[in-house]
C-alpha cells in the first residue's frame, strides 16, 4: 500500500481530529481520562493555535487521498539551572484503527524525524510506548542524564539527538512540554470541545 505523508492543510483540520478522536476512543484510553472521551483530537486542535509547530503538523493519505494518520510537534525545552535548551515534543501521532499496523505510523514518523532535520532541531522528547519507538532510533531520557519535569526516569519517556551531543550541555536537567498535555488542567475544556463530535 503506497502512503504519501504532506503537510497538514486548513482543509484537513476537522478531519484530522476525527481520525485522532477515533485513534484513541478505545475503552482503556476513555477509562484512563475518566472524562468520558479522548483528550488528544482537543489537543491537535489547540496545538495549532499555541505551541504547535504547523511545518512539522503532517498526514498521512492513501493514492486517493484519503488521510489515515496524522502527526504533529511542539516547542518543548530542556532546563538546567539557568539554562533552556529548546527541544521538539511530538505527538498524538494517530492513525485510524482499521490502518494501524501497517505501516501508517511508521511512514509519519520517519517523515518527521526527517523534516526536523531539515528545520534544523536539536533533540525530540516525549512520552510514548518503550515497545515501539526505539524501533526509530528513540533511547530512554535517562541515556542523557535528563528527567522529567518532577526528576523522574521510566522507559515510557524518550529522546533522540537530530545533532550529535546537542543534549550535552543540559545533562542532569527536567524536560518541559507545553500545558496543553495536562489532562487534569483542560478535563472540562476537553469534554466541552468534544460535544460537537457526539452532537450534545
Amino acid at each position: 500500500m503506497e502512503i504519501n505523508v504532506r503537510l497538514e492543510e486548513e482543509k484537513d483540520y476537522l478531519r484530522v481530529e476525527e481520525i485522532t478522536r477515533a485513534a484513541f476512543g478505545y475503552p482503556d484510553r476513555i477509562k484512563r481520562g475518566q472524562i468520558g472521551c479522548p483528550y488528544e483530537h482537543w489537543m491537535v486542535h489547540e496545538l495549532r493555535h499555541r505551541d504547535g509547530i504547523m511545518a512539522l503538523s503532517l498526514v498521512a493519505e492513501l493514492e486517493d487521498g484519503t488521510i489515515v494518520g496524522h502527526i504533529i510537534c511542539s516547542n518543548a525545552v530542556v532546563k538546567k539551572e539557568n539554562q533552556s535548551l529548546p527541544v521538539l515534543n511530538f505527538g498524538p501521532l494517530s492513525v485510524l484503527p482499521e490502518y494501524q499496523r501497517i505501516g501508517v505510523g511508521g511512514a509519519l514518523i520517519h517523515t518527521m524525524i526527517g523534516r526536523a532535520k531539515q528545520l534544523d532541531y536539536g533533540a525530540i522528547l516525549f512520552f510514548g510506548r518503550p515497545e515501539y519507538y526505539p524501533q526509530f532510533g528513540f533511547k530512554e531520557a535517562k541515556v542523557y542524564e535528563i528527567a522529567d519535569a518532577e526528576g523522574y526516569n521510566y522507559p515510557a519517556f524518550m529522546a533522540m539527538e537530530l545533532k550529535e551531543g546537542y543534549l550535552k550541555e543540559v545533562c542532569g536537567g527536567r524536560y518541559f512540554e507545553s500545558n496543553i498535555y495536562d489532562d487534569e488542567r483542560n478535563r472540562e475544556t476537553v469534554r466541552a470541545f468534544d460535544r460537537k463530535f457526539t452532537n450534545g
